[in-house]
Parts: structure tokens; C-alpha cells; sequence
């Protein structure tokens, strides 16, 4: 075979799987199970996915997403994208607080602009490089007598 057509092929090959896009869920509470996950979030607001009961919403503040990525080199997916997910919360935790809010609820995940709701996991696509998650909720204030 020519030199110049195995190197072709074999690049094509290596791009191919270097262009890997891999969606899966994930269990929101394993991943704030893990003490590094739930100290990286921090605390002070409190999250609510889907359709979960909450508190009496007194003000609302608007709808923000949270795109985050985080480096997948020499991790599992699973790993990856818990931390993706990690740097997710803690954006909106921030957001909340900023806002004048305590809590996000209705969160849901938005991959690459499919978005789906899901009470106990969220979407994450990882690939040989990057992992992301892109989560959407609601910061709102609710009553916490």
C-alpha cells in the first residue's frame, strides 16, 4: 500500500475517533454524593430539577442557563462530567445569589439545544477532550419557614 494512503487513512481514523460526541445521562445525587462535587458547588441555595416540590415561590428572578465544559483528558466520561456539572451548579448558585435568590428550580438539561427534564439526572456529552453540561433554570426566591 502507498506510504502517503496509510498515513491518510490512518489520520482519518484518529480524527474520527478524536471527534467523538457521547451523550449519557448521569445521577444528579451520586454526583453530589461526591464530597469534592458538593463542596466545588458550595452552599447558601438550593436546587430543584425537573418537577420536584418546592417551597412557595415569593420572587422570581428570571430564566439562566449554565454552559460549562471541563477537560475529559485521562478521565472516565462518568468523571468528566460530574466535574462539567460541578462548575454548572456553582455558576448558578452564584447567579442565585447575585440575584437575590435562594433557590433554582425547574432545572433542566439543554444539550446542544435539546432540552429535557429529568428529576434525578442530568445530560452530559463527553468526547477524547471535553466534557459539557448546559443546564437551564429558574433562580427564584422561596420561602423557607
Amino acid at each position: 500500500m502507498n506510504k502517503s494512503l496509510l498515513f491518510i487513512l490512518l489520520a482519518s481514523t484518529s480524527m474520527t475517533s478524536m471527534a467523538r460526541d457521547d451523550i449519557a445521562d448521569y445521577s444528579v445525587d451520586e454526583a453530589m454524593s461526591i464530597n469534592k462535587i458538593s463542596s466545588a458547588v458550595g452552599e447558601g441555595v438550593d436546587f430543584y430539577f425537573a418537577d420536584q416540590k418546592h417551597s412557595k415561590v415569593i420572587e422570581s428572578f428570571g430564566e439562566f442557563q449554565s454552559n460549562k465544559k471541563t477537560n475529559a483528558f485521562a478521565k472516565s466520561d462518568k468523571e468528566a462530567c460530574q466535574w462539567a456539572f460541578a462548575s454548572a451548579m456553582k455558576t448558578f448558585r452564584q447567579r442565585a445569589i447575585k440575584e437575590g435568590g435562594n433557590a433554582v428550580i425547574n432545572i433542566r438539561s439543554n444539550y446542544k439545544g435539546n432540552l429535557t427534564s429529568n428529576k434525578t439526572t442530568f445530560k452530559c456529552g463527553a468526547g477524547a477532550i471535553m466534557a459539557g453540561v448546559t443546564l437551564v433554570g429558574d433562580v427564584v426566591k422561596i420561602d423557607k419557614k
